[in-house]
């Protein structure tokens, strides 16, 4: 069995509070939209210029999904016209073609993820035509070392299409499940079948895809924790290398969908620390590595070995073994990291479809990072990738002396310290065991941004 974090359900109660996952520092509410495709561009050639350039990441967004399913927050577009899909595709081809410009071609593209919405919402010969596209714009790494992924929805895709995507070039899929149980897909509108997700993960195993991953999420309505463990039990007789098991922030004021989800069908609140707590137990048991956040790995697996040796990192698609890489967002709502630059695109088709007519970049926001910036994003990063803080090797890197620099936010995690989340002295913040599950509410004691107002824009911690 693998390390367990501890669970105590007080701590876990006293400290979910809404903050952020810290996929960037600032997080998404300080982009502004004075960051326009000028400082874009000025960031993308001071990155050339790097005596070492970085390689490059690429994120596109695929927003069309053809059924509602009615948990999720996406930026999505239900529809099942598919010739919205065929002109969005010229257009994102378009987006390619200029992002290309502004980055020397040796530089090699080393990831690569679609996301959605749902990318298999592409037929396969436009997802043909898209990696197509970007091996003509960049120049895209064709070693077993990629990292080209896409995000699958089960009802969406066959087991024989599952091999065209390998021979496209992708070696690392996710398969969103949720959860197996009927009534609960029901409760959602995700109804897929057992046989369908083990013809799917058998069919990538025989495509020798590198790495599988499935995404689960308790908090759904009508769930328990006799019918989710029956779902956990499933996952882990399927065996993927990779297992997200979201938390479910049930918004319905925020988020139109989740209007359709019965209030009398959703769990109680003390139900899902329940399900967190059996997913921890029943995946650690059954040899899972914890990676952080809501994330676990098999040990063999690329991010439980950067976990081990410390060279994990975090980026916009969260724990990652490639993060320090130049990103690139392409496609509505997508958000990039160019140096030392934030930026997201348009959320809207209709207006990014205007830019790129004008052949302009789609940019609607972003953020040019400082000084103190680049330092908390650094404090953060390492908190959440390594529970601890080495405090002298931040104070070289950065020139500060730590504890006076930060005597505000080592006095905020004073409760932390004395309810045994976190220990501090002279070399080092280490978060404890039972501080694991809490790291975020520690991490914020570093955010120089966070007020009581924007900590209602976030989902609860745990």
């Amino acid at each position: 069995m693998q390390h367990m974090p501890s669970f105590n359900r007080a701590l876990v109660e006293k400290y979910d509070r809404p903050g952020p996952r810290y996929t960037s520092y600032p997080t998404a509410p300080q982009f502004h939209t004075a960051f326009a495709g000028d400082h874009y561009r000025q960031a993308a050639t001071q990155s050339n210029q790097e005596t070492t350039a970085k390689p490059l990441s690429i994120y596109i967004h695929i927003p069309f999904c053809e059924s509602l399913c009615y948990y999720c927050a996406c930026n999505k577009i239900i529809t099942q016209k598919t010739s919205r899909a065929v002109e969005y595709l010229e257009y994102l081809k378009q987006e390619i073609r200029l992002q290309a410009s502004l980055f020397d071609h040796k530089r090699q593209v080393t990831q690569l993820h679609l996301g959605g919405g749902t990318p298999t919402y592409l037929t396969q010969a436009q997802l043909s035509d898209l990696m197509g596209s970007l091996r003509a714009a960049f120049n895209l790494d064709e070693s077993e070392q990629r990292q080209f992924s896409l995000e699958v929805d089960p009802r969406t895709i066959t087991a024989e299409q599952i091999q065209q995507l390998r021979d496209l070039g992708f070696n690392r899929i996710s398969f969103g499940i949720q959860d197996f149980d009927p009534k609960v897909q029901a409760a959602v509108n995700r109804v897929q079948s057992d046989e369908q997700v083990q013809a799917l993960m058998s069919a990538a195993r025989a495509a020798q895809f590198r790495s599988i991953s499935v995404d689960l999420i308790y908090g759904l309505p009508l769930q328990t924790v006799a019918s989710f463990t029956t779902t956990l039990d499933k996952i882990i007789a399927l065996r993927p290398d990779r297992i997200a098991a979201y938390s479910y922030a049930h918004l319905p004021k925020m988020v139109r969908a989740q209007r359709l989800i019965k209030p009398e069908d959703m769990p109680p609140p003390e139900r899902k620390l329940e399900l967190l707590e059996l997913t921890i137990r029943k995946l650690c048991q059954a040899g899972y590595v914890y990676i952080g956040m809501d994330h676990f790995a098999l040990p063999e697996d690329e991010l439980a070995q950067a976990r081990a040796n410390d060279t994990l990192q975090r980026n916009f698609q969260g724990y990652s073994t490639h993060a320090d890489c130049d990103l690139i967002g392409m496609g509505v709502s997508s958000i990039g990291k160019v140096g030392d630059t934030y930026s997201q695109n348009v959320k809207e088709l209709s207006q990014y479809y205007a830019y790129l007519n004008k052949g302009q970049l789609p940019l609607q926001r972003g953020y040019q990072l400082n000084a103190d910036d680049r330092l908390r994003r650094d404090v953060i990063s390492t908190l959440m990738c390594h529970n601890r803080i080495d405090i002298a090797a931040i104070e070289q890197q950065h020139g500060i002396n730590f504890n006076e620099y930060f005597a505000d936010a080592l006095a905020q995690l004073h409760e932390q310290v004395e309810d045994g989340l976190v220990t501090i002295n002279d070399q080092a913040i280490v978060l404890l065991d039972q501080g694991n599950l809490m790291m975020r509410s520690v991490a914020m004691a570093f955010d120089a941004y966070l007020g009581a107002k924007q900590r209602g824009e976030f989902s609860r911690t745990v």
